[in-house]
């Protein structure tokens, strides 16, 4: 690669993020990290300001789920470690964000140790971020700075987790040396374990009467969607995904059932899983809530699981198998179907919407979005009874629903739907968010009106921490009550609405549809009391472990 036109150690960071996709940056300004946002200023790579460093960690995360990495840069100490809990679940979701940390000069290190945002020897940052980054670099040596830089950012395509870049000030504009990149070591599957993984599978498929397709995380940041929706064409099979792997097949496809997470699943999808002669599990991590706390019935003599370079079937474990190679070789050995699918016939009736003088509930107002839904539109889910709700809706596209379904942080829905709209302009969020995760981060609703964005946020107010309310119920499950359909008074161009029955939220939600100039915020009221059918399974299973 020919680095002379980008020779300092800033300018060559900016570049090698904008080749990896990477057009914006979010973050907060502070005094060790202003060199390098005045190159970006200068440069293709587009600033983002946050209302906080947290904020700016879960919009990287947002906009790498959309376009394959995302980036933030903030100050040493305060800005850095303020983004601890979004780079975490980064890490715990296997999202590639790149954290860029501007850090005192090495000349001050060295000489002015008493210096403002230290808590301790300067190496305990990185040392922090070490454990939840898969790789972790300080850009203190204008002689390997190059090599670092690439060797952290293909670090998080290669591993789809977050990496740490420290810059220290006074070496911003420092000249780098380029060096020659090194030999980058590309996986490849072991081609003798990959054909006797196909030929055990297409044994088993032989015999099997009612297999069936379960589909989880991986496929999605493997970036393997549309290998997905052709093996299923070819396959003829029938497909769930995990909650955790939510959209990652189109889910208005006539071949997907809904999602399995064990006994939280809908009954149907429960029981044609669990009674699936040949279950092909396909880049599915199984941790509690994708089992459904460990509530799902799966026979491991009965599923072939593909996942974190592996093929294992039954007893028989093929190592050194990517799940692209796989997922390629199934496709092409099998036979394509002579028959069509067809959708399953509706089994729950649906009444006219709205009811008058009808108070709204968690499952009426899921219906309700669900015919709302849209081509364009992208669901940004927060935790709760928010995401449990949304298991019954099914976007139209592959990945267009978002959540932290696994590391499950409240806080994530309003600025990682902000990344995700920066990422994918074409398209319309639709922010599922309860009560108490709002007031965490919904700040970053105000950048959304800034920006001239124009997400609908759905708030889920039920007056308190639903989840905690369903285990154990305590004062300490009480929050304060906001307005939340007056925060354009303060946060500037954002259409508010409230909503206690159903003709209030059909009234809101039309008008919302209709507005494409601004944000829009529905202030659903609930009763406390109300939870989705998927809330009330998983909490009588967590009651008996508090």
């Amino acid at each position: 690669m020919n680095t002379a036109k980008f020779d300092t150690i800033g300018q060559y960071l900016l570049k090698r993020l904008y080749d990896a996709g990477v057009e914006h940056i979010f973050g907060v300004p502070g005094d060790y990290v202003l060199g390098f946002y005045d190159l970006m200023v200068k440069s293709p790579v587009q600033h983002i300001g946050t209302t906080r460093e947290d904020s700016a960690a879960f919009a990287a995360d947002g906009y790498a789920r959309c376009r394959g990495m995302g980036a933030l840069a903030v100050t040493y100490g305060v800005g850095a470690l303020n983004t601890v809990n979004a780079i975490a679940g980064a890490y715990a979701e296997s999202s590639p964000v790149v954290l860029i940390s501007g850090a005192p000069g090495v000349r001050e290190q060295r000489n002015d140790p008493l210096l403002h945002h230290r808590f301790g020897p300067f190496t305990f940052q990185r040392e922090i971020f070490e454990r939840i980054s898969c790789a972790c670099v300080v850009l203190n040596d204008p002689v390997i700075a190059f090599r670092q830089i690439d060797h952290a950012i293909e670090s998080a395509r290669h591993f789809c987790k977050p990496v740490y870049i420290e810059i220290p000030r006074d070496l911003v504009m420092s000249e780098g040396y380029p060096i020659p990149a090194a030999a980058t070591e590309t996986f490849a599957s072991n081609e003798t374990a990959l054909s006797e993984a196909i030929a055990e599978t297409m044994e088993l498929l032989s015999k099997s009467v009612s297999p069936m397709i379960v589909a989880g995380i991986e496929l999605h940041r493997r970036g393997l969607q549309a290998a997905l929706a052709d093996f299923v064409e070819r396959a003829g099979m029938p497909v769930v995904a995990t909650m955790t792997g939510k959209s990652v097949m189109a889910e208005r496809h006539p071949a997907y059932l809904g999602i399995y997470e064990g006994a939280m699943s809908a009954e149907t999808v429960r029981y044609t899983v669990e009674q699936s002669d040949l279950l092909l599990m396909l880049g599915v991590t199984l941790n509690e809530i994708d089992t459904g706390i460990y509530t799902a019935k799966l026979n491991p003599h009965l599923t072939i699981r593909a996942a974190l370079d592996e093929v294992v079937i039954s007893a028989h474990r093929y190592p050194g198998v990517a799940l692209d190679d796989f997922l390629s070789a199934l496709a092409s050995a099998i036979k394509t179907p002579s028959e069509k699918f067809v959708s399953p016939p509706s089994t729950s009736e649906t009444l006219a919407f709205p009811e008058p003088d009808r108070p709204i509930t968690t499952a009426r107002l899921i219906e309700r979005l669900n015919q709302a839904l849209s081509q364009d539109m992208i669901v940004v889910c927060d935790v709760g009874d928010c995401l449990f709700a949304a298991i019954d809706l099914r976007v139209h596209e592959q990945s267009e629903f978002l959540a932290s379904a696994f590391y499950t942080t409240m806080g994530f829905a309003v600025p990682a739907a902000l990344g995700a709209q920066i990422a994918r302009p074409d398209h319309r969020a639709l922010i599922l968010v309860g009560d108490g995760a709002f007031q965490m981060t919904g700040t970053e609703l105000s950048t959304h009106a800034r920006l001239g964005l124009n997400p609908i946020v759905v708030v889920f107010n039920n007056g308190g921490y639903s989840t905690e309310r369903c285990i154990l119920e305590g004062p300490f499950n009480d929050i304060n009550p906001w307005r939340f359909d007056r925060l354009g008074e303060l946060f500037g161009p954002l259409m508010g609405y409230e909503a206690s029955t159903e003709a209030e939220f059909e009234e809101a939600l039309i008008k919302a549809l209709n507005d494409r100039s601004m944000p829009s915020i529905i202030n659903v009221h609930l009763s406390a009391d109300d939870a989705s059918s998927a809330m009330k399974r998983l909490t009588e299973h967590l009651k008996s472990r508090v």
